[in-house]
């Protein structure tokens, strides 16, 4: 084994995990899985959390190529032995703060990390979506991806399409990013709080800021209240665990124009892009109605 050859990694609990060579068989976390592929690494599984059921989430597999890539599960059907079926080199999984493995409980993780480098990446608030933008191409390059320059002047020019959108209008149109819970209740996102609505209010988005109260991440809204806040686009989660935005705002709801939004977002340029351009789009629909 030579010095070149050998394959290092710190992550973002200062742990390093080495390997003879760079590992080919990932093991990764849905959102971490998604985000991967988009810059050029393909993982040989994927898992949930305990939001996620038997089957996976394709709100939140953005391009991954479900056919080819094998879903072990999620939440308490993660034993260490069903990830180990995949017979992953390397997991690749994240944390929303204090190191903690986000989607597998500790007396899976702990076991799994004695037989399988773990590298666990911070997607908390913490941090801007660049920054964990950075730390996953990191982490593809090292793991044999190639920069995609195509893939960055895409997303340059989604930015600055969305800050053109923004600038031609006196009165930005009111955004409100929620999940809904049902007929008679949203959680309404606090947009400080997550790393790629911050990235809108950067580009000039007007996003709506609930009233201060209990909900660090969200503010719990009646139907009434939810709709109260004026929004003329609505950026709505449409994972499989939330309610459908219809059922909450009714026959009687305002249409106005809808950006489905997952809350745990790929960081990848090409999907960051795509979410842009839905922005862009739905603020110009608002702008001509």
């Amino acid at each position: 084994m030579t010095e070149q050859s050998e394959w290092r990694f710190s992550d973002d609990r200062g742990q390093q995990s080495t390997a003879p060579r760079p590992p080919g068989r990932v093991l990764a976390y849905i959102q971490a899985g998604a985000t991967l592929w988009d810059l050029g690494i393909r993982p040989v599984a994927i898992f949930g959390s305990d939001h996620d059921g038997p089957d996976p989430d394709t709100a939140k597999t953005g391009t991954l190529p479900l056919t080819d890539v094998e879903y072990v599960g999620a939440g308490s059907a993660l034993g260490v032995e069903r990830l180990l079926s995949a017979e992953p080199d390397l997991v690749v999984a994240v944390s929303y703060g204090g190191g903690h493995v986000y989607g597998l409980a500790p007396e899976t993780a702990k076991p799994l990390e004695e037989r399988v480098p773990v590298v666990v990446l911070d997607v908390s608030q913490a941090r801007t979506f660049g920054e964990i933008g950075d730390r996953f191409a990191e982490l593809a390059r090292s793991l044999g991806a190639t920069g995609r320059p195509d893939a960055d002047q895409d997303l340059d020019a989604a930015r600055e399409r969305l800050r053109a959108v923004v600038a031609t209008s006196a009165d930005a149109p009111r955004v409100l990013a929620l999940s809904p819970a049902g007929p008679d209740q949203a959680h309404v996102a606090r947009p400080r709080m997550w790393p790629e609505l911050r990235v809108l209010t950067e580009l000039g988005v007007r996003l709506v800021e609930p009233a201060e109260g209990p909900g660090v991440n969200w503010s719990t809204l009646d139907r009434a209240d939810t709709f109260a806040l004026r929004p003329e686009v609505i950026l709505t989660d449409i994972r499989a665990h939330a309610a459908p935005l219809e059922e909450l705002r009714g026959s009687e709801g305002t249409p106005t124009p809808v950006v489905p939004w997952n809350p745990e977002p790929l960081y990848g340029p090409r999907d960051h892009a795509r979410f842009l351009d839905l922005v862009a789009d739905a603020l110009e629909a608002a702008r001509a109605s």
